[in-house]
């Protein structure tokens, strides 16, 4: 009895070691294992054409407009989900908390400018130029102060307030259109959004917001050369709107491919559209980046197998393997083969053709190149 009892004295206070890892000069002890461990999301995404695939969200809120969190809270968010920059982009013209948060334009990017660059996560400064609608709203990031824009929403003012930000070398994105479509001209290109297209003050275009697709906005895009943007717009938690214990659903955001991972080498590829936008499922983008990434993620090996049937025919049996977390939807367009592909992140399936094949071509329906047509991509089998 003496040793059972020694046994279980020996190993409780074993357990109290283990457990309270840390004593302070007052004997104070802290619990470690209470603790939650900071864990960082990995996205991964291979390099496209020598361009490193960036993650980023340019369009964020926080109490220091109309948003529900402490910027403190989007960096946290950020880091966690494997972003590799954002933007806190506040309202210049709303600012529904004046009343609990002082108004400084600047200061939700201050207040976390430090703590970005030690999470090793680029911030970039921005600011959403908030019209009447329409012409609506207006992202400008890469700007140098925001205490200087236009606060009146005195429709006057519409050309000035967004010309402000151009005057700073901004990249300026039109915010969600059609966002209000009981609106005469929300969702339409109107003679204001042509001027600033002319007058080189207009970039890009939101064709991507949280969980709405402005298709129209891709067309534009595509037709006039402006760079496609994917965002969140997110106001409350990010776990609180998206469901991102499933794991291809993460926030919406722009795929950027970049020479480097700098705040430099974004700009560069932002000016020369080199962008494509996600949104859990689907990518929305300019035929030739969205084409490019797809054959960087997706590997369709040589056939492994042959099946011969009574009929004398053969069948042909291959491995396609998706390299990335993306998500991609295939359907057959053309040949005699698998009839729909679904690869999840990180994962292959078995697909087969008839011997007499060629090739096959496949509709990838989880994309857009334009507001009614996917990629259409073609498999070589030989």
């Amino acid at each position: 009895m003496v040793k059972k009892k020694i046994l279980f004295i020996g190993l409780l206070l074993c357990s109290v070691a283990l457990f309270a890892q840390r004593t302070d000069v007052e004997g104070m002890s802290y619990f470690d294992e209470q603790r939650r461990p900071q864990f960082r999301e990995n996205i991964v995404i291979p390099d496209v054409n020598g361009y490193k695939v960036l993650k980023c969200d340019f369009h964020t809120h926080t109490v220091f407009s109309d948003g529900l969190v402490w910027p403190t809270i989007r960096l946290q968010e950020a880091w966690s989900e494997g972003l590799d920059a954002f933007a806190l982009t506040e309202h210049i013209e709303y600012t529904p908390h004046k009343d609990d948060v002082k108004v400084n334009h600047n200061r939700a990017h201050e207040i976390i400018e430090e703590d970005a660059k030690k999470n090793n996560i680029i911030l970039v400064k921005g600011s959403e130029v908030t019209r009447n609608t329409p012409p609506g709203h207006f992202n400008a990031i890469y700007i140098q102060d925001a205490s200087g824009f236009i606060e009146s929403r005195d429709a006057s003012y519409d050309k000035a307030a967004v010309m402000k930000a151009a005057e700073q070398g901004a990249f300026i994105f039109w915010n969600h259109p059609g966002w209000q479509p009981g609106i005469k001209g929300s969702y339409e290109w109107i003679d204001f959004v042509e001027e600033l297209y002319a007058n080189q003050a207009l970039h890009g275009i939101e064709v991507i917001n949280g969980f709405g697709f402005h298709k129209k906005a891709l067309d534009w895009c595509v037709d006039k050369n402006l760079t496609v943007m994917g965002t969140s717009d997110i106001h409350n938690l990010i776990r609180r709107d998206y469901d991102t214990d499933r794991g291809y659903v993460h926030r919406s955001m722009t795929l950027v491919m970049a020479k480097e991972r700098t705040p430099e080498a974004i700009r560069e590829a932002l000016n020369a559209g080199r962008t494509v936008a996600w949104a859990s499922k689907y990518l929305a983008g300019k035929e030739e980046h969205v084409r490019a990434l797809f054959e960087a993620c997706i590997e369709l090996k040589p056939s492994h197998y042959t099946e011969g049937k009574g009929d004398g025919s053969k069948t042909n049996f291959y491995e396609i393997t998706n390299n990335s977390d993306l998500y991609f939807e295939l359907i057959l367009s053309e040949g005699s083969g698998t009839s729909r592909i679904l690869l999840y992140p990180q994962s292959s399936q078995l697909i087969s053709a008839t011997s007499n094949q060629s090739s096959l071509s496949y509709d990838v329906v989880s994309t857009y190149v334009r507001s009614d047509q996917h990629l259409n991509i073609t498999f070589n089998l030989n």
